[in-house]
């Protein structure tokens, strides 16, 4: 079958009251080594952002605290002023005595940084999917939802969370979606992609070729992925993407790359479609179940501004070998 001269993009799915397209682009990848500071070729970070437009991207997440603020940098230098209909989501994050006034002044650095007036969503991103949310959680959310209120943002989202909060959450305000850690070899939160699903929530897995990077490489160096890359004529980055696409009409990616060579692969992967006997086989080679807890690529801080990676630093040099593809 010949290929469509433009990515398909995986369809579209709501993220609020938007649609999108539901193979968009995720920032993080465009800082420095370890996610800190400017990128190693700034020209080239901004080709990307182009080449990702142009390819009909409509949904790229990003963070304030993404290279301290060079990656939302970037984005404005490369895109301001936006294309009519691109949704900009970024988050900001929760530390233990993260306080009303530090959410809202993230999302107000966000928006001064990006050169916008309004976010088409921001995440509350929870240091521990595995807390028990509590009162302190409740006050966080209640930020974003006045924040929603005051203008700064169409919609809330949570990010790093369990059910319990996701349900929690909902019985406070809407929410347009949720980021969460999911992969081939980390589907702990099934669970809360089903919940969604059956909500209408938008689910964005981050880090979708797999983290750490020993996850990463085992599942882009399966045979599985090789032999259905092969027969789907595909990468085993198409086929595990398409993997994500094909489990729920809800999900909407985000991959990152700093390259554009990366980056028109990872939009292909919405043209790949999976048969019965490729799902069968990727269920057979990873199979869903409880995985040990990972290193958090973010490991953030709280909302000031600063990052700090649990990962090891990027060789240089190794392109995106060494990024989670977030």
């Amino acid at each position: 079958m010949a290929r469509r001269s433009t990515p398909d993009l995986g369809g579209s799915f709501a993220l609020g009251a938007r649609r999108v397209h539901r193979v968009g682009y995720g920032a993080m990848q465009l800082a420095g080594d370890g996610f800190s500071g400017p990128p190693r070729d700034h020209d080239e970070a901004l080709r990307v952002l182009h080449a990702a437009v142009a390819g009909r991207v409509d949904h790229i997440d990003t963070a304030q605290f993404y290279g301290s603020g060079t990656v939302n940098g970037l984005i404005r230098e490369a895109l301001h002023p936006y294309p009519a209909g691109l949704a900009i989501v970024s988050k900001v994050a929760v530390g233990h005595d993260t306080r009303a006034a530090d959410l809202h002044r993230g999302i107000e650095d966000n928006l001064r940084a990006l050169g916008l007036d309004r976010l088409a969503a921001v995440n509350l991103r929870m240091p521990d999917p595995l807390a028990v949310p509590d009162r302190g959680f409740d006050a966080q959310l209640a930020s974003l939802v006045k924040a929603r209120e005051q203008g700064l943002a169409d919609g809330v989202g949570l990010s790093n969370i369990s059910r319990q909060h996701l349900l929690r959450a909902l019985e406070q305000t809407e929410v347009v979606c949720v980021q969460n850690l999911f992969h081939l070899l980390d589907q702990r939160s099934l669970d809360v992609l089903e919940e969604c699903a059956q909500r209408g929530i938008a689910f964005v897995p981050y880090c979708p070729l797999g983290w750490p990077l020993a996850a990463r490489q085992r599942i882009l160096d399966s045979p599985v992925l090789a032999e259905l890359g092969t027969r789907l004529v595909a990468t085993p980055t198409q086929v595990a993407l398409a993997w994500l696409l094909d489990l729920a009409p809800n999900v909407l990616l985000i991959p990152g790359t700093r390259t554009r060579a990366h980056l028109a692969e990872n939009l292909r992967a919405g043209d790949v479609v999976l048969d019965d006997d490729a799902r069968a086989a990727l269920q057979r080679s990873f199979p869903p179940g409880e995985r040990r807890p990972t290193p958090d690529p973010h490991a953030l801080r709280p909302p000031t501004g600063r990052t700090r990676s649990l990962g090891p630093p990027e060789s240089p040099g190794s392109g995106d070998a060494g990024s989670p593809g977030r």
